[in-house]
């Protein structure tokens, strides 16, 4: 049997049992409050941007793997573009190969037979002293029926090559007909370079230029840049830029024009300033499209590109210019270092014409009768020969000839 006291002390440990639950549930609902506030405080956001939140976090989910596909995508458009843009170069250099024929040092002449050669000669060379001297070009004949015209010149050999051309087929070959010959194919040489205009300008494909500017571009032939003769450099980037042009959809006349006019300011000696601004001031005198201008005057990146056809003009140029075997430095080198010879040469007064022949090595030099006498023609080779050794660059020796002629002409009575 339950004793009262010890009911009374199981009543009083159950009351204090119940309080103590009571301040524990006071206390967590206390604690619960404080969080609800504490997460309300770092949120401070409603259920619905809640929602907004979740999105955004999933949208930068997706956004990371978008971009991550596009970085794939862009590697794969760049190869197959590297090996498409491959693909159109090599294409585009293959038809670059041009058949216009160029001369750098040396023009050859094949002559009928061994009685042409011997009237080509005349007695004891006297023909070919006269040849050589009118024309400043050195003919080499062997036991072949072929002349070799040399000089460093091209203008002076393809007037040679032109007026030997001529007196072969007019058989009377002697010192005052090779005189008179060599005289009217100088003067025919505006002739010639607008022949040599037309020939360029058609192999490229370009049509009804004007009259001054085929000439300027017959200078092509006459011109080289590092060894490169310009006609074949500007047919070779001409081709090249066209097939480009033609692959990738753009203007392709802007194009042809502007390889074919990028390098015309090389040609006017006339005009003071960068062979870029002497052509694009060139350009703008006969009315080109200012597209075309442009590619001209951007062609070496002077100034930013301003269409796609001017890059494709820059690339084709560099294409040509920057091949394998394309230019050869050392003939540059070649042609400045004969052209100062005569230069010195040309200084000392009394001097009217000076050639060099064999590579510098033998230098005539043409007096003016009326000023130098033959006293003083002595005094001047070795004066020309002293300089010569001082400034000018050379293997070997000089052999420097002097040659005053003095000519008496008279008529008889007429009958």
């Amino acid at each position: 049997m339950v004793k009262i006291n010890d009911f009374k002390a199981l009543v009083e440990d159950l009351k204090e049992q119940r309080r103590q639950l009571e301040k524990r549930e006071q206390k967590l609902r206390r604690f619960e409050e404080e969080l609800k506030e504490k997460l309300e405080e770092v949120s401070k956001m409603s259920l619905e941007e809640a929602k907004r939140l979740l999105l955004e976090e999933i949208q930068k989910d997706l956004k990371a793997e978008i971009a991550k596909k596009i970085r794939n995508a862009e590697e794969r458009v760049k190869q197959e573009a590297k090996e498409k843009a491959q693909e159109i170069l090599s294409d585009a250099m293959k038809h670059g190969a041009t058949s216009y024929v160029a001369e750098y040092a040396v023009s050859s002449i094949e002559v009928p037979n061994e009685e042409v050669k011997g009237r080509i000669i005349g007695r004891e060379g006297r023909n070919i002293r006269s040849f050589e001297k009118e024309t400043g070009v050195e003919l080499e004949l062997d036991e072949t029926n072929v002349i070799r015209l040399s000089s460093f010149d091209s203008v002076r050999r393809e007037i040679a090559k032109r007026s030997l051309q001529i007196l072969i087929k007019d058989t009377r070959i002697q010192p005052s007909r090779i005189e008179e010959v060599v005289r009217q194919t100088k003067a025919q040489m505006e002739e010639i370079l607008l022949e040599e205009g037309k020939k360029i300008s058609e192999e490229c494909g370009v049509y009804n230029l004007s009259t001054e500017v085929l000439k300027l571009i017959g200078r092509y032939k006459f011109r080289t840049s590092y060894g490169q003769n310009l006609a074949l450099h500007t047919i070779e980037e001409t081709k090249i830029g066209v097939s480009i042009a033609n692959e990738i959809g753009v203007n392709v006349e802007v194009v042809r024009a502007g390889c074919l006019l990028h390098d015309i300011g090389k040609v006017v000696t006339d005009e003071e300033g960068t062979h870029v601004e002497v052509g694009v001031s060139v350009l703008k005198k006969h009315g080109f499209a200012k597209e075309v201008v442009a590619s001209v005057s951007e062609h070496h990146e002077d100034k930013p590109f301003s269409s796609i056809e001017s890059v494709i003009v820059w690339i084709a140029d560099a294409i040509s210019g920057s091949r394998p075997g394309a230019r050869y430095e050392p003939h540059e080198d070649y042609v400045k270092r004969m052209a100062k010879i005569e230069e010195i040469a040309k200084n000392f007064p009394g001097v009217e014409t000076v050639y060099a022949f064999q590579a510098g090595r033998d230098v005539r030099v043409v007096v003016k009768p009326e000023e130098i006498d033959d006293d003083a023609l002595t005094i001047l080779a070795h004066n020309i020969a002293q300089r010569l050794e001082k400034e000018a660059e050379y293997a070997g020796q000089i052999k420097v000839t002097a040659i005053r002629e003095v000519r008496v002409v008279d008529t008889t009575a007429a009958r």
